[in-house]
């Protein structure tokens, strides 16, 4: 019998128990949130466009939560660099796709969560593959400025609640993560760059979206970046902005759990 029918078969009894299981895992959850909230987050879908430092730990964090429906977006393959800081990057992980290997590992958590991967970047010129008004939430943890400012406006025209992280590297002190709306945020050199780039090609974002960010300054400035162009960050630092991205997800159901009643 083949290696992949062995997998598939294994596959199926484990999430066979899960299901039988499935509300001891999410008993903390429950206990905290309440029955209604995990089954409103249990319908719930999301995007993350960037699984790094802090796209990973956020979608983690919401699986671990309860939430099931994940599309994961990210072109890049694991290599050395990342092990430091994301949640999927380990010695036996390097080189392989990242998509592939967190959802990997997110079925490891729950079995039964739908989880889709594109191994793409997301750009002006392929964001027609990406039908945003099919999720609940959309979450930007991209590094491209111009990457990131184009998922800015095609994610502010959509349905979907959008909330984007702002630059986690060269931070020391987590304290300083704050959260506040994109036009409000202050100390970040990345949101000034977005802002510029809108004013300067004047086209805005549609709406209002909440950024995580930190307005932490080190000093030597004059070195900013090493002689590959390369900024220093550590996961206290970018695990902590995609819990706070998280954190954001379910404060908004809880928002519209209560809107209902």
């Amino acid at each position: 019998m083949g290696k992949n029918v062995w997998k598939k078969r294994v596959r199926r009894l484990i999430l066979r128990l899960v299901m039988e299981t499935h509300q001891d895992i999410f008993l903390r959850s429950r206990l905290l949130l309440g029955r209604d909230f995990m089954q409103l987050l249990s319908q719930k879908r999301l995007i993350v466009f960037g699984i790094g430092g802090v796209g990973s730990w956020c979608v983690e964090s919401l699986v671990r939560t309860g939430l099931s429906h994940i599309t994961l977006v990210d072109f890049d393959r694991i290599n050395h660099s990342n092990i430091n800081r994301q949640a999927m990057a380990t010695s036996i992980t390097v080189g392989r796709n990242k998509v592939d290997v967190l959802k990997e590992r997110l079925l490891e958590i729950n079995p039964a969560a739908h989880i889709e991967t594109f191994c793409e970047t997301y750009s002006k010129a392929n964001a027609h593959l990406f039908d945003l008004n099919q999720y609940d939430f959309v979450v930007d943890a991209i590094d491209s400025l111009s990457d990131k400012a184009e998922l800015i406006l095609q994610a502010s025209r959509s349905k979907a609640y959008f909330i984007s992280s702002m630059g986690a590297a060269r931070k020391l002190d987590p304290g300083k993560i704050k959260v506040a709306e994109f036009w409000k945020v202050f100390g970040c050199p990345l949101a000034a760059a977005l802002r510029r780039k809108f004013r300067h090609e004047k086209d805005f974002p549609a709406v209002k979206f909440p950024c995580v960010f930190s307005d932490e300054v080190l000093e030597n400035k004059e070195g900013l970046l090493n002689e590959e162009r390369t900024n220093g960050s550590l996961i206290h630092i970018t695990a902590g902005f995609g819990l706070r991205i998280a954190y954001l997800v379910i404060e908004r159901l809880r928002q519209e759990l209560s809107a209902e009643k």
